[in-house]
């Protein structure tokens, strides 16, 4: 049994809905309506909803957010729907859920949506509610900024297994602040940068967390993303849909290990991989697609909350070898007229970053890129694409890989 994506959408991932005074019922019901009114589908198409959210009720007090679609579309009311959460792989998470409804033959059409408020509170508060993501209470305890330690610890252990030059690092967060200057949906499309806000002046780049500087730290973003996944039966009964407008799901990898950063490197010690768990997710899926190479795909969304998981991405998709990932880098390899382009709508740093939506925004992304409706960021000649998306410290994993459909 096979999963299509029918299609999707994501809402303008600049705007601060907070601010507004705009809630959650306003995100669900305009990415709602963006996804459906495009493919022709009444809410009575959908046998089953999976919304990806991580921390409702920490910035806005709102949880049971699978009632939430029923909430702002009546039609929806009686459709069996249900949350989430894995931290930053939450929207993954409702991917695979309503995948295996799917393949499973009970339901037939699925509408899976990710979506997150962040805007509600100060940065330094939502920076400490993100926390919760890690082992509260036992690591990076007594600083707001959970994330930015953790990943500077990641940075850290890299230098002191392979040697770790930061200038690579910076180079990511440039590319993908370019990358993400084509996508009329990204965050930071129309953000001001000077010739110095990606090197190491602390003017123009502020230190954050160790080797971390500010442009290598994803925003706080508010946003959704929603995508129509449907079984081999459906299209057989909607012959309307055509080929070339879905694209097919061909391999995913799913895999989860203990919540300390601190356990992970242990368990790693004697491997040649950080975090082997993550090169195992990506494998898994690159194997269920029927691939053994990585350059088999045409392309990657992956997770960089901050320059050094993009970093850590690209040794364990086997770009290159363990702790080499500079050398696709300095290549262009990862450039958008490279051999394998990576995040060529901005990635988390130039999209945005709304935890729960953004494993779904990956994989609306490989859809547009494999059926060529990715506008000025569409990569050339795309047929295959993958998605790495991670939780907390590589705690989640999830990797999809997306193909277009042959008539």
């Amino acid at each position: 049994m096979s999963v299509y994506i029918l299609g999707g959408a994501q809402t303008d991932f600049a705007f601060n809905f907070h601010r507004a005074g705009l809630e959650f019922d306003a995100l669900i019901y305009g990415v709602l309506y963006d996804a459906l009114e495009p493919l022709g589908l009444a809410a009575s198409a959908i046998d089953v909803i999976h919304v990806g959210n991580a921390f409702g009720q920490l910035f806005t007090g709102q949880g049971h957010l699978g009632g939430m679609p029923a909430t702002v579309r009546p039609g929806f009311w009686g459709v069996p729907a249900t949350r989430h959460e894995a931290a930053c792989a939450s929207g993954s998470m409702a991917a695979l859920a309503a995948m295996a409804d799917l393949e499973s033959g009970r339901y037939d059409c699925a509408l899976v949506l990710g979506a997150e408020l962040e805007k509600t509170v100060p940065g330094a508060q939502a920076a400490a509610y993100m926390g919760a993501a890690a082992w509260a209470g036992h690591e990076a305890v007594g600083t707001d900024l959970v994330w930015p330690t953790q990943f500077a610890a990641i940075a850290d252990e890299y230098d002191r297994r392979y040697g770790l030059d930061p200038a690579y690092l910076r180079a990511i967060s440039e590319l993908n602040i370019a990358n993400a200057r084509l996508n009329p949906l990204a965050q930071t499309r129309d953000w001001s940068y000077t010739d110095s806000s990606f090197t190491d002046d602390d003017a123009a780049n502020p230190p954050v967390v160790g080797k971390l500087r500010r442009q290598d730290c994803s925003q706080m973003t508010d946003g959704a993303a929603a995508v129509v996944l449907v079984s081999d039966r459906f299209l057989k009964q909607h012959s309307d849909f055509r080929a070339a407008d879905v694209a097919v799901i061909s391999g995913w990898g799913h895999r989860t290990v203990g919540l300390p950063l601190d356990a992970k490197f242990h368990a790693s010690a004697n491997d040649p991989y950080v975090f082997p768990h993550v090169r195992t997710a990506v494998l898994d899926a690159l194997s269920r697609a029927g691939l053994t190479d990585i350059h088999q795909l045409d392309g990657v969304e992956v997770h960089d909350c901050f320059s050094m998981s993009e970093y850590l991405a690209i040794d364990h998709l086997g770009l290159t070898a363990p702790g080499e990932s500079w050398k696709a880098i300095e290549s262009g390899t990862i450039a958008r007229d490279g051999s394998l382009p990576i995040n060529p709508g901005g990635g988390l740093i130039g999209i945005g970053h709304p935890v729960g939506a953004t494993g779904v925004r990956m994989l609306l992304d490989a859809y547009k890129q494999v059926t060529g409706r990715a506008g000025d960021y569409q990569l050339p000649d795309v047929t295959r694409y993958g998605t790495v998306n991670i939780g907390g410290s590589t705690t989640t994993v999830a990797s999809f890989v997306v193909e277009a459909v042959s008539d």
